[in-house]
């Protein structure tokens, strides 16, 4: 574990972590869901909706879930 000393940013005031990783997985899932939700849509402005679709997977995901849950 480092010290603490080296993980407070002191110029910018802020705490550096190791929790970068987020942005790779939530990237690559909205590649993965741009592709599969323009690939199925049949007009231009399903494709439009779709690439909206990609950009709040997450929310769907979770919703997806919950409601198989039936929470």
């Amino acid at each position: 574990m480092a010290d603490e000393k080296e993980c407070y940013d002191k110029d910018r005031n802020k705490w550096r972590g190791n929790g970068g990783g987020g942005g790779a997985v939530y990237g690559m899932g909205f590649i993965g869901a741009a592709i599969y939700f323009i690939m199925h849509s049949t007009t231009f402005w399903g494709g439009v909706l779709g690439f909206l679709k990609a950009i709040i997977w997450p929310v769907l995901l979770v919703f997806k879930a919950l409601e198989f849950l039936k929470m």
